[in-house]
């Protein structure tokens, strides 16, 4: 259901990064083609050939949005899904030329977790900022039997965004093909070119979830990691969601007619939560780039308080943020991607704006968080 920001005092979603309230147009798509999508398009009845006219007219959409062609893009059932698929798929189809495979150390779980599952890899650090070093990667990714490259696009833990181009042309000069786990900027900010393999997730930019993206290059070599027929060219494992695929497709059309002006709009409002924080909350650390950063997303983490307590209690007051690690929140462990960057890891707090967020709410939260950091420190006996 749409999410939208009620008024002052009721609840307010500040959480974007791990799922998009529904866009509008998201909502309308995914009713229009419940009546046609149910069949499978790969029947040859008429039922089945009008769902695949709509399969074939989202995946045409959602390439021309990305600037791809259609037959290098498949959709799967999540963001995680469409990573494993890359970098498994990826590392499998580049079995003769090595086994290694090369990270940044910020990268998502669904990553680091398609690493250790294929054993080896090599992890590039990061500054105190958030950026890659790129001096190490390229060592990294110059060193023998490397296979594959991943570099998320922009920090979905600080919000940093990333040096793709400059990274993609070290890839290029070393023959090293480079995956892009786009899932944070799609529909905020343009991926720069020069990568082999991209992925993303619908709920980040506003469409349903159970859709995931997964560009394929040509002349990117890939093999399935899954049992199937079709080695050759991704699919889904199992039955595709089509009217969501049909919903993600045109809310994203949507949200990139949009991306430019609720940039300016969410960055402003980004810009008042740094400030403003640094201002009235004591022993507060915000973390990533201040400037190279995605435009609707902050994180700040407050010494001598307990990220848990944190988030209920803001929770309390009707504030719904992402508190630990983003991709392991339900654990609360610590955040392997402020670690990595060398700053505070805990009691720390991951605010992620939207397009029905306003600038009334942004203004509550901030009149609340210094009371309650404040609260819960005199409990803690700080």
């Amino acid at each position: 259901m749409e999410y939208r920001a009620e008024q002052a005092g009721g609840p307010t979603y500040l959480d974007a990064a791990s799922a998009a309230p529904l866009h509008p147009v998201a909502r309308q798509a995914l009713l229009a083609a419940l009546a046609d999508g149910w069949a499978d398009p790969d029947r040859l009845y008429a039922a089945g050939r009008r769902a695949q006219q709509l399969r074939d007219a989202a995946t045409a959409a959602t390439a021309e949005s990305l600037g791809v062609r259609p037959d290098e893009l498949t959709f799967l059932p999540s963001g995680t899904a469409a990573v494993h698929a890359a970098v498994l798929g990826g590392l499998s189809g580049r079995a003769r030329a090595g086994q290694m495979f090369v990270h940044s150390a910020i990268e998502h779980s669904s990553v680091l977790h398609a690493a250790a599952r294929h054993g080896s890899a090599t992890t590039v650090g990061v500054d105190l900022r958030g950026h890659l070093d790129l001096t190490a990667w390229s060592a990294a990714v110059a060193g023998p039997g490397v296979a594959l490259a991943s570099l998320i696009s922009a920090s979905h833990e600080a919000g940093t965004v990333q040096p793709v181009a400059a990274a993609a042309e070290i890839c290029a000069e070393a023959g090293v093909p480079l995956h892009v786990d786009a899932a944070q900027s799609i529909g905020r900010l343009p991926v720069p070119p020069g990568w082999s393999l991209l992925t993303a997730s619908a709920r980040k930019w506003g469409g349903p979830p159970g859709v995931g993206v997964l560009v394929v290059r040509k002349g990117t070599r890939w093999l399935s990691p899954y049992p199937g027929d079709d080695l050759h060219r991704p699919r889904p494992q199992g039955g595709l969601d089509l009217p969501a695929v049909v919903a993600a497709a045109a809310s994203l059309r949507a949200v990139l007619g949009e991306a430019q002006q609720e940039g300016v709009r969410l960055s402003a409002l980004v810009d008042r939560i740094r400030d403003r924080i640094a201002a009235t909350v004591p022993d507060v650390e915000i973390v990533g780039d201040p400037v190279e950063r995605l435009p609707h997303l902050v994180t700040f983490s407050c010494l001598y308080v307990d990220g848990e307590a944190l988030l209920h209690e803001l929770d309390r007051h009707g504030f719904a943020v992402s508190s630990g690690s983003s991709c392991t929140a339900s654990t609360l462990r610590p955040s392997h991607v402020l670690e990595a960057m060398g700053v505070l890891s805990h009691g720390n707090i991951r605010v992620s704006l939207h397009r029905d967020t306003t600038g009334a709410d942004v203004d509550r939260f901030l009149a609340v968080l210094p009371g309650v950091v404040a609260r819960i420190r005199e409990e803690a006996g700080m």
